[in-house]
This record gives C-alpha cells, sequence and structure tokens, in this order.
C-alpha cells in the first residue's frame, strides 16, 4: 500500500469490493447477515476503519466455512448479531470514538486528582 491509496482509501475501497463479491456467492440467508454484521461492526471502526479490515475477512471466512459445511446461520452466529459483532470487535481491540474519547478523559481527570 502506498501513500496515495492510504490516503484516499482506495486500498480499503478494493477490499471491500472483495468481500462484497465473497459475499455474493453465499446463501441468502448468510448474506442478510453478513450485511447486518458489516453495519454493526463499523460502530466500532478507528478514523479510517482499516483496523476492521482483518475482521470482516475472518468473519466472512467463518460464513464461508459454515455455508460450505452446509450449518444454518443460527448455528454459527445465534441469535444476536448485534452482541456477536460487539463481542468480536471487543476481543479483536477494536474500540470506536466512544472507547477512546472515555479512556482520554479517564486519564485526565486521574492526573488532575494526582492519581
Amino acid at each position: 500500500m502506498n501513500f496515495w491509496e492510504k490516503v484516499t482509501g482506495s486500498d480499503m475501497t478494493k477490499e471491500m469490493k472483495i468481500f462484497e463479491s465473497r459475499a455474493q456467492k453465499l446463501p441468502a440467508d448468510y448474506q442478510a447477515a453478513w450485511e447486518k454484521i458489516n453495519s454493526n461492526l463499523w460502530l466500532h471502526a478507528d478514523f479510517t476503519g482499516r483496523n476492521l479490515m482483518p475482521i470482516l475477512d475472518g468473519v466472512l471466512g467463518l460464513l464461508e466455512e459454515a455455508a460450505a459445511d452446509g450449518q444454518s446461520i443460527r448455528e454459527v452466529l445465534g441469535d444476536d448479531i448485534e452482541g456477536f459483532c460487539s463481542a468480536l470487535a471487543g476481543e479483536e481491540g477494536a474500540k470506536s470514538f466512544r472507547d477512546k474519547w472515555r479512556e482520554q478523559l479517564n486519564n485526565t481527570i486521574a492526573k488532575k486528582l494526582g492519581k
């Protein structure tokens, strides 16, 4: 990835197109779950969203393997897709802006209090 791709985000656009083409090959219920996962995970993105690319790749790989094994989407993800995304993003250390600001505020207050 060169500087220009990093600044414009064209590298991420290419990668997202690849993800979408892979998702199009999944069964319909898996595609619907992918759309929900994709939209829910972006809540945990940093400024650029690059922190989510490995997570999205891993989730799509999981969906592809499960579809190949013939598992239902509920067997793979359960009923709570939002909870799955939150747990996945938290486990991978993907912090949202809110998390970063909260941490910064707590550090500032701790310094002011002399801790």
